[in-house]
């Protein structure tokens, strides 16, 4: 793909790349909610007390990571509602853009981690659950970090 030529990019105002970066967070996090909700519920499905301990365990190691990057996810909002009230500066938007960007990364690895746990339980083949855990990581660190950082305009 080529970059547009330059009289169609236009610069976003400081107020506009916040109200971005917030929606950006937003549209991630009931994802991230309804994740958490199936998680909490499979605790208690008969077939989940079936699986040996480790997968188990797996399983929990998922449920903190999605926490934490919910925890992430939402830092930015919480941060302008708090310690910038009313305001917006480039230092925030760096600030949130980093929360936001970390915020991805355990999220990746609380579904690769999902994919080996849910592979286990379907077909009990720790091969096949491996394979679909870093096949998981490829696709999304790909499409997440890979795609926009290839694509970054110096």
């Amino acid at each position: 793909m080529n970059n547009p030529p330059p009289e169609l990019e236009q610069e976003q105002s400081l107020k506009d790349d916040m109200r971005n970066m917030l929606e950006e967070a937003r549209m991630i996090l009931p994802g991230i909610q309804a994740l958490i909700g199936f998680q909490t519920m499979a605790v208690f499905n008969t077939r989940f007390e079936k699986l040996p301990v480790a997968i188990e365990e797996a399983y929990l190691v998922a449920l903190g990571l999605l926490i934490l990057s919910m925890g992430l996810l939402m830092t930015p909002a919480a941060y302008h509602r708090l310690a910038e009230r009313g305001k917006v500066s480039r230092r925030m938007i760096k600030l949130s853009s980093k929360f936001i960007t970390t915020g991805m990364v355990p999220l990746m690895l609380a579904f690769a981690i999902d994919a080996y746990v849910v592979t286990m339980a379907a077909i009990d083949n720790s091969t096949v659950a491996t394979i679909g855990a870093i096949c998981t990581v490829i696709i999304l660190g790909g499409l997440w970090f890979l795609f926009p950082l290839t694509r970054k305009r110096r």
